[in-house]
C-alpha cells in the first residue's frame, strides 16, 4: 500500500499554507511535519539531505522524490485539475501569476511579516521597512487594478494563482499593510474564503 506523501511545514508560513490549502481542496490525505524555522530545524543534516535549501515547504513522494519551493509543489498537486489550466495560454498566464508572487509579492508582503512577527520592532531588520512596504503596495496595487476587472487572476476561475497569491495577501495587516484602498483586492480575499475545501491559516483564525 503506498505510503502518504509528507509535507515538511511550518504552521505561521505562507508558502507552507499554500500547499496545505490546495491539497485539502483537492482531498489529498498526506502527513503533515512541523519543522520550526527559527529554531534551525530546517537546517538538521536530516532534513538538507531531503532538501539542500534548507527550506520548507517540501513535499516528500511514496517514491521518495522531494519536491521544493511553494509554487513547484501547487504546479505539481494541481497537474490534470481545475486548478491548473490546460489551456496553454491559460496555463502561461497562471505561471505569470506566481512569478510575480515570489519576485514582485513576497519579498514586500510575506518578508516584513515576518520581521514584525518573529524579530520585532527593534530589530536592526526594521530599517528594511520604509522600502519593503512602499513595494509591497505597489504589488497589491498591480492586484487591485487586475481583479477591478477580474473575479480571479486567471480565466475568471479560482486557480493555483490565487492560491498563491492569497496565501500572504490575507495576513497583510500583520506586516503593517493595510488593504483598505483595494476594494477589489479585499472582494477577491472574500472570494476565495468562500471557495470549496477552504482551510484557514492558523487556528484561531
Amino acid at each position: 500500500m503506498p505510503t502518504l506523501p509528507v509535507l515538511y511545514d511550518y504552521l505561521d508560513s505562507g508558502n507552507g499554507y499554500k500547499c496545505r490549502l490546495l491539497l485539502a481542496q483537492l482531498n489529498i490525505p498526506y502527513t503533515r511535519v512541523e519543522l520550526d524555522i527559527d529554531r534551525g530545524e530546517t537546517r538538521t543534516p536530516e532534513f538538507l539531505a531531503k532538501n539542500p535549501n534548507g527550506r520548507i515547504p517540501a513535499l516528500e513522494l511514496d517514491d521518495g522524490t522531494v519536491l521544493a519551493e511553494s509554487n513547484a509543489i501547487l504546479c505539481y498537486l494541481a497537474d490534470g485539475t481545475p486548478y491548473w489550466p490546460s489551456d496553454r495560454l491559460a496555463k502561461a498566464q497562471v505561471l505569470q501569476w506566481l512569478f510575480f508572487e515570489q519576485y514582485s509579492h513576497e519579498p514586500y508582503v510575506a518578508t516584513p511579516r515576518y520581521i514584525l512577527r518573529h524579530l520585532g520592532r527593534q530589530h536592526p531588520r526594521m530599517s528594511e521597512m520604509p522600502d519593503r512596504l512602499k513595494r509591497g503596495r505597489d504589488a497589491l496595487s498591480v492586484m487591485d487594478t487586475h481583479l477591478a476587472k477580474h473575479d480571479f487572476f486567471v480565466g475568471n476561475r479560482y486557480t493555483i494563482a490565487d492560491i498563491a497569491l492569497y496565501a500572504y495577501t490575507h495576513r497583510a495587516h500583520e506586516a503593517d499593510l493595510d488593504l483598505t484602498p483595494w476594494p477589489a483586492l479585499r472582494s477577491w480575499l472574500a472570494r476565495v474564503a468562500s471557495q470549496p475545501g477552504h482551510i484557514k491559516m492558523l487556528p484561531g483564525d
